[in-house]
């Protein structure tokens, strides 16, 4: 399964934006057959973005996470293309943590062309990713194993991750609120991005443009608190205006054709 159509992330915001959406709605917004729609949301609802009711789906806001399968196939070409970009901006010969998921991920595997690295993580897919690669550096951070997606999360994690004074830190999250708080699911691994953040000389977020549309119950910190912003499409008025006010570089993505997405 290939990432979200522009329908489907449209339809996902619109139920962010009113907690519901409806199959003759849908219909007669996007002049589309409802077999159609039915088959949009039957996807989301299988990557748990949504979940259905008759005639309809609501938004899968709030406690759980969706399953780290299915968000390896959301927006995964645009997930590419932010691993592609943050990597551009990361130099030679220098110190990074790289944290827990998908996104992050890319942006290891857009490393291997790099060497003096050192990555600290504490994602064990990607160690993988780097394993192998003499010119990369490689050090996992101790703590309790997360079998559902390799994550290590805990305060052994937090502990170990204090040791170090690093040049940057790339981070995922799981949803950016409208007024620029950061947010996730699991406050063990929330303690350890923070740690991440404190330890770093400066930060790179990596976020699609879904997670403009999602929410999480734990606040991880501010879009404030970050130095780049590695995105596919334009965030948000506000949250640009946020990253404007606050020296936060928002960097675009770059789509097949060398154009920013719109």
């Amino acid at each position: 399964m290939q990432g979200l159509s522009p329908r489907q992330t449209e339809i996902v915001k619109l139920a962010r934006g009113t907690g519901r959406v409806t199959v003759d709605d849908l219909v007669t917004r996007f002049e589309v057959t409802p077999q159609t729609i039915r088959k949009d949301l039957n996807e989301l609802c299988d990557l748990g973005v949504l979940q259905r009711f008759h005639g309809g789906a609501m938004f899968a806001a709030g406690v759980a996470n969706v399953g780290y399968e299915s968000r390896r196939h959301i927006s995964s070409d645009a997930k590419r293309r932010i691993g592609e970009r943050t990597a551009q901006l990361i130099p030679n010969n220098c110190s990074l943590f790289i944290n827990i998921g998908t996104t992050t991920e890319e942006v290891a595997r857009a490393l291997h062309a790099h060497h003096g690295l050192m990555v600290i993580t504490n994602n064990l897919n990607v160690a993988q990713l780097l394993r192998g690669y003499a010119n990369i550096e490689v050090i996992v951070a101790g703590g309790v194993l997360r079998h559902t997606d390799g994550g290590i999360v805990g305060e052994a994690t937090v502990d170990f991750i204090r040791q170090f004074k690093v040049d940057f830190a790339v981070l995922g999250v799981s949803g950016i609120d409208t007024d620029g708080a950061l947010l996730d699911y699991d406050f063990r691994e929330v303690s350890v991005s923070r740690a991440i953040m404190a330890a770093s000389r400066r930060a790179i977020l990596v976020a699609d443009a879904m997670k403009f549309s999602r929410s999480a119950p734990v606040r991880v910190g501010h879009i404030s608190d970050v130095d780049y912003l590695v995105t596919d499409q334009w965030p948000e008025p506000g949250v640009a205006r946020i990253c404007a006010d606050n020296d936060v570089s928002v960097e675009l993505a770059q789509s097949v054709d060398g154009d920013p997405p719109t």
